[in-house]
């Protein structure tokens, strides 16, 4: 029994639809998490819709040997529950953030009609001398007359006063901010839509007259990826089958639902659509552009109360990362303490004559990266650098491939994707020339070298130069450089190697105990569980007396609480704040607690098709700080939500309905004293 993966993910999305929901979430927050439901569904639509879309085109018989689900009624599916957020999402926006915002000063200003004369001068003025140089325009009646129409970018379809084509007109937001402050009264903030200016200035275009105008935009298929989502002689089969691959075909036409049936058929032809591309939304598109609506100058209780990154409590009074290091690992737990010490430790590494080398893997890379440029110091001063940089990060490609180039052109040794698997592993590796001997420094990470995604991810690192981790650290690159590995990996598990395995003899491990009536439990935290092969033994294991807690942000493929099946598992989601990254893995082992972090999800690719790293944690106090940790998030009575067979979200409440407890908070307060 299992979620289907699609579904599930919608479920999720729809966990952050809640939390614009919520009147507790300061007004701007919840406009944020607006902006990231719509942001996450555009790349749902380009890439999962997309697969299943191209998934039709299979022959029927062979599509029902190597598929396991049925593309078309996963689509109407998937279909149905969109249409229901969207829904959800306009009532929300009109109803409850449109009438806060008034209520706090800020007008949106949503119909030109609405513009006093002195604003309408501005509007005009801001037309001619800043939207105007950017627009393309056109006149259509027929499908040859139809320009390609940019992956979501934002256009209007115009209804012409005296003609029966009609208008096509791009809104630049891609070059303009999309909100724009407008002169307004004492007291007031207004803003509008970059949209509205356009409307109320259409009739410059089209001198004929306009009779009405409507937004569109297209969600374009960002291909396939099979590569990542599906292994062996089934990618194989599916690549074979698919010989007229539509790259960048439509996966959705979103349009105002104000439009009448003639235009929208009329669309439907223009444009070569069939009825499932159709998708009815609000007056405007593209709300990740509310990530950058503007605020007036007296906003902070508009936002979450700041939590400025904390000092390490270690690392902070070091004058030197190598001689902190001396004293014992140290753990950083991100966003909740700086990421400054990371390219630090990299810039002193840079600069130590006893330092020889230094290899990394890089999958996400900021676009203005002081990790890159900590590593072009060090090429520049002789040290020998490696990089492995992942080129199929989906959509980080070109902040990649753009550093990849640089360090190369530096004189560094870069290596870029082995074929047919992904490095997703958060590794680097330090060799420093020490009085006794080469001595090697390990990093081992659940987060990308990204110090921008550090600020709003919750991740874990480990600094180490443990010889039980550094040394099998070094033959992971070892074997990313395709040499022969020095020895089997005891301490870690690594994927594609052994990660599955050994995850396995975990749980077959906590069985036996439960059997033989001994203390049985996991706690295991993951943004996405959806591997089935996982999920079964998972069942077993609650099916033998295995107690499991999960907290997955995204993806739970598993169904808790099934009599019989898994009436020993729990699971919860957290979304706040921050963003849920860190994976956890704690089991009970008889007594002889283990617990390890990873960069691994127990996704079929993360375990049989990424280059993964999954670390112990052997140090006490470090396994205690996560323990604790993890037990507060168990308790999170604010933002957790509970996983279940209906995928309804309901909120986590406490027994009793005693004390409110938000894990995110909490931590941080934990971490601060």
């Amino acid at each position: 029994m299992y979620h289907k993966r699609d579904i599930s993910w919608l479920s999720f999305n729809h966990r952050v639809l809640q939390e614009a929901q919520d009147p507790r979430v300061p007004l701007y927050e919840r406009i944020k998490f607006l902006a990231i439901y719509s942001s996450n569904l555009d790349e749902f639509f380009r890439v999962r819709v997309s697969a299943l879309r191209q998934f039709q085109k299979i022959d029927k018989k062979e599509r029902k040997s190597i598929l396991e689900v049925k593309p078309k009624k996963e689509l109407r599916e998937i279909k149905k529950i969109v249409h229901q957020q969207q829904v959800e999402f306009g009532i929300l926006f009109r109803s409850k953030i449109i009438p806060a915002l008034r209520e706090r000063g800020v007008f949106l200003l949503n119909d030109h009609h609405l513009f006093n004369s002195e604003q309408k001068r501005f509007a005009r003025n801001y037309f001619q001398e800043n939207i105007l140089p950017h627009l393309q325009y056109q006149r259509i009646d027929h499908t040859y007359d139809v320009p390609f129409l940019q992956n979501r970018s934002l256009y209007f379809v115009v209804c012409l006063a005296q003609s029966d084509e009609l208008g096509l007109v791009n809104i630049p937001s891609d070059v303009l901010p999309r909100f724009v402050p407008l002169p307004g009264s004492e007291g007031e903030f207004q803003v509008t839509f970059l949209d509205e200016i356009m409307r109320a200035n259409l009739g410059e275009l089209f001198p004929e007259g306009v009779l009405s105008a409507y937004s569109i935009k297209i969600s374009r298929d960002a291909e396939l990826y099979i590569d990542d989502e599906y292994s062996g002689d089934l990618r194989e089969k599916i690549k074979a089958s698919l010989e007229e691959r539509s790259i960048g075909a439509p996966t959705r036409l979103l349009y105002d639902s104000a439009m009448n049936i003639e235009l929208t058929s009329r669309l439907k032809e223009l444009f070569q659509l069939k009825k499932n591309d159709l998708f009815p939304g609000g007056r405007y598109h593209n709300f990740s552009d509310f990530f950058a609506f503007p605020a007036p100058s007296d906003a902070a209780d508009l936002y979450d109360e700041p939590m400025p990154p904390l000092p390490h409590p270690v690392l902070d009074e070091a004058e030197s990362i190598f001689q902190a290091l001396e004293q014992g690992e140290q753990l950083l737990h991100f966003p909740y303490q700086k990421y400054d010490y990371i390219p630090r430790w990299i810039e002193e590494a840079a600069a130590d004559p006893a330092v020889e080398e230094i290899k990394i893997t890089l999958y996400r890379v900021a676009k203005n990266s002081s990790v890159a440029q900590a590593l072009l110091k060090a090429q520049e001063n002789g040290k020998r650098v490696t990089v492995f940089v992942e080129v199929k990060a989906r959509f980080d490609e070109a902040s990649n491939l753009h550093w990849g180039e640089t360090l190369q052109a530096a004189g560094a040794k870069v290596i870029y994707s082995r074929p047919g698997i992904k490095v997703h592993s958060k590794i680097m590796l330090i060799t420093r020339q020490e009085p006794g001997g080469l001595r090697h420094y390990a990093y081992l990470g659940t987060g990308n070298f990204n110090e921008k995604t550090a600020t709003l991810y919750t991740d874990h690192a480990l600094l180490s130069s443990d010889e039980r981790l550094s040394l099998e650290v070094a033959d992971v690159f070892r074997f990313l450089e395709e040499q022969p590995v020095l020895g089997s990996f005891q301490h870690l598990m690594v994927s594609p190697v052994n990660s599955r395995r050994k995850f396995v003899a975990c749980i077959e491990r906590e069985i036996q105990h439960a059997k033989a009536g001994r203390t049985a439990w996991m706690m295991l935290k993951m943004n996405s569980l959806e591997d089935t092969a996982m999920i079964d033994k998972l069942y077993e294991a609650s099916q033998a007396g295995v107690q499991i807690q999960l907290i997955i942000r995204g993806i739970c493929c598993l169904v808790p609480g099934v009599p019989g099946l898994s009436d020993n598992i729990e699971a919860i989601s957290i979304i706040d704040r921050f963003l849920e990254h860190a994976r956890i893995y704690y089991f009970a082992n008889g007594g002889q607690e283990e617990l390890y972090l990873a960069s691994a999800d127990w996704m079929t690719r993360n375990l049989d098709r990424r280059v993964e790293v999954i670390f112990p944690i052997y140090t006490p106090k470090h396994k205690q700080e996560l323990v604790k940790i993890l037990h507060t998030q168990w308790a999170d009575n604010v933002k957790a939500r509970l996983l279940n067979s209906t995928l309804n979200n309901p909120h986590k409440v406490i027994a009793g309905g005693e004390g409110t407890l938000r894990a995110q908070k909490e931590i941080y307060l934990a971490l601060r004293t």
